[in-house]
């Protein structure tokens, strides 16, 4: 892959380490393509990479984390996000 493809910053891999926490994406058995917005991709100068899309492999340059946030939701103040960058008790 190009590394030049692909425009990372990893703004949210530079927070304290409260904020995140390093997880690569859990592969996906025999991927496959349903639907492509090839202008977009085009536009934003992201190649069209099955593997990548599929979580199946790491772009250079790419920090996978796992964000930790909390908000206000229904009236409540919660912790959100799917539970992989809060440290387990």
């Amino acid at each position: 892959m190009q590394k030049d493809k692909w425009n990372f910053d990893n703004t949210y891999a530079k927070l304290p380490k409260l904020f995140f926490t390093k997880q690569n994406p859990i592969p996906v058995h025999a991927p496959k393509l349903i639907i492509f917005n090839r202008s977009l991709a085009d536009f934003l100068g992201v190649p069209l990479q099955l593997e990548v899309f599929a979580g199946n492999a790491i772009p250079i340059g790419a920090e996978p984390l796992a964000l930790g946030y909390a908000g206000h939701q229904f009236g409540y103040f919660t912790m959100l996000g799917d539970g992989r960058a809060y440290e387990k008790s």
